[in-house]
């Protein structure tokens, strides 16, 4: 009788050490966000020279300043939005296009954001080798959501914000979410604002993190005497 193994690659390997070493440690235990990370191959939206780094606990530069988020907080992100297959999908921050993959493949359809255009056609070139196709990618400023396109199901930043942006939160459909990483270092505050009704929000706190600053993000206004 020939008995046969399957043997794991190494970035399989490595795949599964991050899934059980950093991601479900950090409260991360959503089923299908765990399948997903498996799924989708992140060392496919690492820069060449980090491809050694792919599933670090690290943040990955991409290029003009900008990181990929630690693979732990972009499960924890990904956890407490709940996407479902029938939500539109505001993504401001479109980076290595990694989370975009990752929001395309929950949602009815994405509109991503960079305000760099070198990156943008790098997530692009990335997307469309992993043939995701229900996202929509925008070079543009970003900080203040995309109102002539609202309302959004859900809107998720990938960088943070001193404030919060001015009227974004309008631009969810009642029943829609918006998180962003909200304050200043060293300690930022990960926040859901959810809206009930037209005028009903609620505003949670869900853990504190470090996340680079988003660039034109809006500042607190400050007194001089």
């Amino acid at each position: 009788m020939i008995q046969t193994v399957e043997t794991k690659t190494a970035s399989e390997t490595a795949r599964f050490n991050m899934i059980e070493q950093q991601i479900r440690t950090w409260e991360v235990l959503d089923p299908v966000v765990l399948a997903l990370l498996n799924e989708i191959p992140r060392e496919h939206f690492v820069p060449a020279e980090y491809q050694g780094l792919a599933f670090a606990d690290i943040e990955i530069p991409i290029g003009a300043g900008q990181t990929m988020l630690s693979p732990k907080l972009e499960g924890r992100i990904l956890q407490a939005l709940s996407v479902q297959k029938t939500h539109n999908v505001l993504h401001i921050g479109t980076g290595s296009g990694y989370m975009t993959a990752l929001l395309a493949s929950l949602a009815k359809h994405v509109t991503s954001i960079e305000v760099n255009a070198e990156i943008s056609a790098k997530a692009a070139k990335s997307l469309a080798q992993q043939g995701v196709q229900n996202v929509t990618l925008m070079v543009a400023d970003g900080a203040l959501g995309l109102s002539n396109q609202a309302p959004f199901d859900l809107i998720v930043y990938t960088a943070s914000s001193p404030i919060e942006p001015p009227n974004v939160r309008h631009q969810l459909a009642i029943g829609g979410a918006l998180l962003i990483v909200l304050g200043t270092g060293p300690a930022m505050q990960a926040t859901l604002i959810q809206r009930f009704s037209e005028a009903g929000f609620r505003q949670d706190v869900l853990f504190e993190t470090y996340v680079p600053e988003l660039v034109n993000a809006p500042q607190a206004t400050t007194f001089e005497f």
